[in-house]
């Protein structure tokens, strides 16, 4: 499932293509995502100016005058920019068709994803209980301090709550929490402030890391697959059960923390 890093990277990745461009036609396959795509949105976009590209959380915003459309990749979505002439295939979904001749093609397997719309002036839903961005001044240790008292969640589950904090999802907050050293099993109300500082400097680190990452492993962004790269070349601990420890060399060990595979060391994190 693309997590923070991959969606600023798509972001990145098309805004040279679609900022200021005029949106032509919408072209809608399919409106059966995850919620249907407003039966009004191409009368609404059509016609209009891509004035800047955005990210809130892992929703892609992409503003008009009259407000933005909110996309978001769900577990299998991407978007790419393709030539008018590209053959279009089983999932391709949607194409914001622009005036200079560029197509952003919507693709999702699964249809988790979404488009939607926010009016201008107004916070869609979906955006409105969000927490800060991780890589803002807002999400500092006073912060996270005062959303972990008297919680007895597990802190891996309560960073990766997008009410907390958006966008830490499995692979960063399971990296993050190893590289401060804090079991990812440990009740957020239990954990010191100034080891939540130390998981709050990680956090933004590996966050950072990552964005550079994907940027660099996005050979392709026009006629590819729209897939930014993860960050797999430095992975400490996920996906890595049962491997050795990067610190102590002991064998990683495997837990279920709300549905999600967790991968720690039991010897380097207390």
């Amino acid at each position: 499932m693309p997590e923070l890093p991959e969606v600023e990277t798509t972001c990145c990745g098309i805004e040279p293509h679609i900022k200021g461009q005029q949106i032509q036609k919408l072209v809608i396959r399919n409106p059966n995502l995850r919620w249907p795509v407003p039966d009004f949105l191409a009368d609404t976009i059509e016609g209009k100016v891509v004035e800047n590209i955005s990210r809130r959380g892992k929703y892609i915003l992409l503003q008009i005058a009259s407000g933005s459309v909110m996309i978001h990749l769900g577990m299998s979505g991407s978007i790419r920019i393709v030539k008018p002439d590209q053959p279009v295939e089983k999932h391709d979904h949607l194409d914001f068709c622009f005036s200079d001749g560029a197509v952003m093609r919507f693709t999702d397997p699964r249809r988790f994803g979404s488009i939607l719309w926010q009016p201008q002036g107004e916070i869609h839903e979906l955006l409105h209980k969000l927490g800060p961005e991780p890589l803002s001044d807002e999400f500092d240790v006073d912060y996270l301090k005062q959303r972990c008292e008297g919680r007895k969640t597990a802190i891996k589950q309560l960073i990766m709550d997008s009410h907390v904090v958006v966008g830490v999802g499995n692979i960063y907050a399971t990296e993050a929490l190893f590289l401060c050293g804090i079991d990812p099993r440990r009740a957020a109300g239990n954990i010191s402030k100034p080891r939540l500082a130390e998981l709050v400097v990680q956090i933004k680190q590996v966050l950072a890391a990552a964005i550079e990452q994907g940027g660099t492993t996005l050979k392709d962004f026009v006629g590819g697959d729209g897939k930014p790269g993860y960050f797999k070349q430095k992975l400490n601990v996920y996906g890595r059960k049962g491997e050795p420890c990067v610190k102590c060399m002991a064998p990683l060990s495997e837990v279920r923390l709300g549905q999600r595979s967790t991968v720690f060391c039991k010897h380097c994190q207390r």
